[in-house]
């Protein structure tokens, strides 16, 4: 060899080894690559694309590396950080201003790509031609291409990183000869079903199939699948949970390799548990929880010392049993989160675990991590220490049996002991409201089934004290937790939740002028200003609204790295670190304490801030899938009820009807608005109601209506309701003046108040026109054609039912 080419390598080695994350590389792995943060870094200083070989020729890497590596520019390429373009350079994706995205399909055709690590820029609208090829919640790069005429960043799709989209479920059926799937997830477009596999599983029309996919869409070409599973029919008992596990791809079988390792895992705690654990067995901690829970995370226990209190919160030390990287941690990684349904759980872990060993079950040794603080007079948290241990449970509780002992008084079991709890939670509740936390009183609902496995009623779930108590001492131990790890430097996974943005702020400013309510704090409002706003509307029968309103103005909450403070509960730091059982996040919560306390440090094998975007959207897919099923079920409740009266409450309105909330079993329903009477009507957004042109009749938010229950249409979730009476009477207005008022309310873009509907996102029509045209003619209509547009609305309306029926 050259002397030349031997000073070469010399240098090429040095370039290695001058790679400032080379130690955490070393960590990680016994033979560690170049870290990905050194490759960008010698990209961008080259300032050019570079071939792979090329740059591994740089970094020294080895014949034996080569296929490492190789992976390693593939796995950057599928987060984003680097674009193998169609020369086969790796060029830096942020040169390029190249954006990694989530695709969110709309059934119309259009879509928006999420960035996966927000950069307060808002998301990409992707307009027809560029879904095509993609599907909902494909992963891929996007190249900003401008601003629309609405002011949102249009998208260019380049690349499909990753396909979300594997398996399908929906309905089959033949269609003039060929086998289609309708799928469930309606922002799915139908799909070619293979020939040979529809005769191997001979599906009857109508029945529920999975599907695998074979051949993506391309261009105008569908995508083709083959049938590998038929479920049944879609009435049949548990179908909707079939249906919701599959739509949004809920893992819910455990690996095999899962299923060997929990096994080994003891179903008791062994003496080698104990070592370096304060034992707390004798201290008598309780659990209180629902009546229904079998998973119990968290004890609590509390005692009086002078003016202040100990508070010591026990949670389930499910790190000490599930090892990082073990498969037992990659199942529930890939879950992150516990899926509720009505009559079944799908469980981050394995029930032995959840239910068993991890479970803080009465009067047996569970080991535990501890939150011991000392909270003052003043419900402040005047000092709070961290520590493994091991405990007994002295009792397992429930909501309403605590509450009915605190209400009642006398003599009952662990009186001292409930009765001190009680009184902290007083005064830390007297704290949450000075600190200024936004509370919500929301009705929330129970499905009581029969033997048959039919809901036999649906009844309201009251929150008592006894509930809030233990909130009280969870949002506690979850504030240390996150003080605790800023404190001593460590990443961890924040909860975080953010005010209202300048856009969201101005409709809701907008939206409670019309109500004739403010908001105070200016362009930055504190949750002190929302929590005075929701005292002004206690009482009013449109108090949940008005709730629904202010929520949608806050940000959605977040696991991220960076912690950015809790608006809602008025918190600076917050973290998850109470329900390790059931949310992957309080496990790592977990081991970064851990790590804190033997000195060490915690790395994921994600990055912290890969694993606050997985975690985030594993818990909006369970919510997700949660939401679908109990619609579908209250719709199927609702079948028997076609033809009877109920009264309710106007929840909701659009320019197309009235949503009406029923009374007692807390079901929407939605009046057209052709069906609100013998004459035109108008939805008017600048006072929030919908009124009759000739009649002058008001339906307003909160007002009480009769209505008939006229269909429940299982396939897509929707109950349709008549009017029987309700509504204001108002003057009687004059042809010419009403032909005015209505010319002027079409195409007005103020976004409606509809439950369940996703706020700030804007609807678009397939070809891509923006919908805020409308606005431009409004003074050129005339009555006559807003008639024409609600006679049209209504045959539409009729022709649907009818077709319906058909099917």
């Amino acid at each position: 060899m050259s002397t030349a080419k031997m000073k070469k390598n010399t240098k090429q080695l040095n370039l290695r080894e001058k790679d400032p994350f080379l130690n955490r590389e070393k960590q990680r792995y016994d033979q560690p690559l170049p870290s990905r943060e050194w490759m960008i870094e010698i990209l961008e200083r080259e300032g050019v694309p570079l071939k792979t070989a090329v740059l591994a020729q740089m970094l020294s890497i080895t014949e034996d590396e080569y296929e490492f590596f190789v992976r390693r520019i593939r796995a950057m390429e599928r987060d984003g950080q680097v674009l193998i373009n169609r020369r086969g350079a790796v060029c830096v994706a942020q040169k390029l201003e190249l954006v990694k995205c989530r695709v969110e399909a709309h059934k119309d055709g259009f879509g928006f790509a999420v960035p996966l690590v927000s950069a307060g820029q808002g998301d990409f609208v992707l307009y027809e031609r560029q879904m095509r090829g993609v599907m909902h919640g494909d992963i891929v790069t996007v190249r900003p291409a401008g601003i629309d005429r609405r002011g949102r960043r249009e998208g260019q799709v380049l690349d499909i990183v990753e396909r979300a989209q594997s398996q399908v479920v929906g309905r089959f059926y033949l269609d003039r000869g060929v086998a289609i799937l309708e799928a469930e997830d309606k922002r799915l477009q139908d799909i070619v079903l293979e020939p040979d596999s529809v005769a191997e599983f001979k599906p009857s029309d109508g029945q529920v199939v999975v599907a695998e996919i074979d051949s993506y869409p391309d261009g105008h070409r569908p995508a083709v699948a083959k049938i590998v599973e038929v479920l049944g029919g879609y009435a049949d008992s548990g179908m909707e949970i079939e249906i919701a596990v599959r739509k949004h791809h809920l893992p819910h079988r455990f690996s095999e390799a899962c299923g060997k390792a929990a096994k080994k895992i003891p179903d008791r705690v062994r003496k080698s548990d104990l070592k370096d654990r304060i034992d707390l067995r004798s201290l008598p901690l309780i659990t209180i929880d629902g009546e229904t829970a079998r998973d119990f995370d968290d004890a609590v226990y509390a005692e009086k010392i002078g003016r202040n209190y100990r508070l010591v919160v026990a949670i389930a030390d499910v790190s000490h049993y599930v090892q990082p990287l073990d498969a037992i941690d990659k199942d529930a990684l890939e879950r992150s989160t516990s899926v509720y349904f009505p009559r079944r759980v799908i469980p981050m872990l394995p029930e032995n675990l959840s239910n068993g060993i991890c479970s803080l079950n009465p009067d047996v040794e569970r080991l535990c991590m501890v939150c011991d603080m000392t909270v003052t007079y003043a419900g402040n948290v005047k000092a709070y220490s961290f520590y493994p241990a091991v405990m007994r449970s002295h009792a397992r509780l429930t909501y309403n049996q605590v509450w009915d002992w605190l209400e009642q008084g006398g003599d009952y079991p662990h009186k001292t002991q409930i009765e001190t709890l009680y009184k902290l939670f007083k005064i830390l509740q007297a704290k949450r409201q000075q600190r200024g936390a936004v509370e919500f009183e929301s009705v929330e609902t129970q499905m009581v089934f029969d033997g048959n496995g039919k809901i036999e009623r649906i009844v309201p779930v009251v929150r008592n004290d006894a509930h809030k108590l233990i909130e009280e001492c969870m949002l506690a131990a979850n504030v240390c937790a996150a003080e605790f790890l800023q404190k001593h430097k460590h990443p961890a996974l924040f909860r975080n939740h953010l005010g209202p943005t300048p856009e969201k702020l101005a409709a809701l400013r907008e939206q409670l002028a019309l109500l004739g309510l403010t908001l105070g704090g200016g362009d930055k409002p504190t949750p002190k200003d929302y929590a005075a706003l929701a005292e002004q509307f206690k009482g009013r029968p449109d108090a949940e609204m008005l709730q629904v309103m202010m929520l949608r103005s806050m940000q959605q909450a977040v696991y991220e790295p960076a912690c950015e403070g809790h608006f809602g509960l008025a918190y600076s730091a917050y973290a998850h670190f109470t329900s390790p059982i059931r949310r992957y996040p309080d496990l790592t919560v977990h081991r970064a304490i851990k790590a804190v306390l033997q000195g060490k440090t915690y790395v994921p094998e994600k990055s912290w801030q890969e694993l606050g975007v997985h975690t985030s959207f594993c818990e909006r897919r369970a919510d997700d899938a949660s939401r679908d099923v109990e619609s579908w079920l209250k719709t199927y409740y609702m079948r028997d009820k076609v033809g009877e009266v109920f009264g309710g409450r106007i929840s909701g309105m659009t320019s197309f009807g009235i949503f009406v909330t029923l009374d007692d079993i807390h079901i929407d329903g939605l009046v057209h608005i052709s069906d609100l009477g013998e004459d035109y009507f108008n939805y008017r957004p600048e006072i929030m109601a919908i009124e009759g042109e000739r009649s002058g009749v008001r339906f307003s938010m909160g007002g009480r209506v009769t209505v008939r229950v006229a269909r429940a249409d299982l396939d897509t979730s929707r109950i349709d309701l008549t009017l029987v009476s309700g509504g204001e009477a108002g003057k009687k207005r004059s042809r010419k003046s009403t032909a005015k008022t209505a010319a002027a309310q079409q195409g007005k873009a103020v976004q409606a108040a509809v439950p369940g509907k996703k706020a700030g996102r804007p609807s678009e029509n397939g070809n891509g026109k923006s919908a805020g045209k409308a606005k431009a003619d409004k003074g050129k209509r005339k009555a006559k054609g807003v008639k024409i547009k609600v006679k049209e609305a209504a045959k539409t309306e009729a022709k649907r039912k009818k077709r319906s029926k058909a099917k």
